[in-house]
């Protein structure tokens, strides 16, 4: 199911061609080649509008492959912030700097080749931007991680939570009825107010109240 017309998803990136760097599109190409899933430029863009928006200065990912999502976070809070990426595959965190030091985008990063809720779990205090990415087995588990860890007037950020249409129904998979429940908890959380952008595969954006 495309969850944005076509021809308006061609149309956004082609207002989003505006942001291409050297780094950028060999990320991109990089995604491409080895099938391996990224926000993209139009979610990646999103990550930045509500990271500055909020004045954020300290992010969490949980799940960070090659560092794309953190090019965006790493934009926004800049060189004396805090961008933490998570992966337990040490080639992906030899990638991310590479390509984030040739964007002049490395100094807020703290690369953590471990489980995202183990390095969750060890990292202090609060963050403004937990964002989650991981298999989405995890995501209501991750829900109640990190909306611990956000601070008041901070950001719940996780991607893939329309699910390519598939929480639409019918729902007969694993996968789809965690996001479905996930996305529901976090309806219904009266300590939250939310929104999904259906931008790409669908991105849950939660504002901590209290």
């Amino acid at each position: 199911m495309d969850i944005v017309d076509p021809a308006i998803d061609a149309y956004l990136k082609d207002l989003a061609a505006s942001d291409d760097t050297e780094v950028l599109l060999e990320m991109e190409a990089l995604a491409e080649e080895r099938g391996f899933p990224i926000i993209g430029r139009l979610c990646g863009g999103l990550l930045e509008l509500l990271a500055r928006s909020i004045g954020a200065r300290r992010v969490f990912e949980m799940g960070s492959g090659f560092g794309y999502s953190a090019y965006w976070f790493s934009r926004a809070v800049g060189p004396a912030g805090e961008v933490h990426l998570t992966d337990t595959d040490p080639a992906n965190e030899s990638q991310a700097l590479a390509f984030l030091e040739r964007a002049e985008l490395h100094s807020p990063v703290r690369y953590h080749v471990a489980d995202a809720f183990e390095a969750l779990d060890a990292a202090d205090g609060t963050f403004d931007i937990v964002y989650c990415d991981i298999d989405k087995a995890g995501y209501r588990k991750a829900w109640t991680a990190g909306r611990a860890r956000v601070r008041v007037g901070g950001l719940y950020i996780c991607d893939n939570m329309l699910w390519s249409g598939r929480v639409t129904g019918p729902i007969d998979d694993t996968d789809t009825e965690v996001i479905d429940d996930t996305n529901r908890a976090i309806a219904s959380d009266e300590d939250w107010r939310s929104v999904i952008v259906p931008l790409r595969d669908g991105v849950v954006a939660a504002l901590r109240l209290r």
